[in-house]
């Protein structure tokens, strides 16, 4: 039996009602095995993002269900949903969605404040920035560092509750070529070296060809690259 940080089963998501009505997502099924590095590609609105936020418990199914680990995740509470998020779950935005009043070791800390923060997991938060190359920067704003450096720090608080996957939508979209090439490379090391699971939604051919695995999407299901307009680029 396949060990999976993520099991998608017939999920669908439509928003409105009657002719309204805009199917998302038609009866996805997608695994995960842990430790992957999965790209997702279409065109817009073929349901990438949907996909990663219903995984990601930031948005319900209509129908379908998602399991993270062992865990039937569609199905829970929002109270329990919320432990899922937090703990089970890392995020890395297009938008980075750092505080732009913290500094940078304290928006690493963020996801732990709930639970309070230690001096152990102050000292991870260290290690993390340490790893991803802004221990120079602990006392920085958001506004005084780069859009590089801000996707770098976001990674660290994505990474701080020591996830077992990491969802990451177009984590490279507000960075130019080069600084998305680092980030890329960065992510990929930390696959490598940590063991995490990476959902990856990209545009970016260039990008996918790094993952081990890409799937592509079109209106809401899955296809193949020629299907969603894409040269394959596995």
């Amino acid at each position: 039996m396949r060990d999976l940080a993520v099991d998608v089963r017939r999920l669908t998501r439509i928003y409105g009602q009657g002719r309204t009505a805009v199917k998302a997502l038609d009866e996805v099924n997608l695994t995960v095995e842990r430790g992957a590095f999965v790209a997702i590609m279409g065109p817009s609105g073929s349901g990438k993002s949907t996909l990663l936020n219903i995984i990601g418990g930031l948005d319900r199914p209509t129908a379908g269900e998602v399991y993270i680990g062992d865990v039937e995740v569609t199905a829970l509470p929002e109270s329990q949903l919320y432990q899922i998020r937090r703990n089970q779950v890392g995020f890395v935005f297009q938008s980075f969605h750092l505080s732009p009043l913290l500094n940078t070791l304290d928006n690493v800390l963020l996801p732990a404040l709930p639970i309070g923060i230690d001096r152990a997991r102050r000292e991870r938060a260290i290690e993390l920035l340490d790893r991803v190359g802004m221990r120079s920067r602990l006392n920085r704003r958001p506004g005084e560092l780069s859009s590089g450096e801000q996707q770098r720090v976001a990674l660290a608080r994505a990474l701080i509750m020591d996830p077992h996957l990491v969802l990451a939508d177009e984590p490279t979209g507000n960075l130019d070529s080069r600084t998305g090439a680092e980030v890329i490379r960065l992510i990929e090391e930390l696959n490598q070296e940590l063991g995490k699971s990476f959902l990856l939604v990209t545009h970016d051919s260039r990008i996918a060809r790094r993952c081990h695995r890409i799937v592509y999407l079109r209106d809401g299901r899955l296809c193949s690259a020629e299907e969603a307009g894409i040269e394959d680029v596995a």
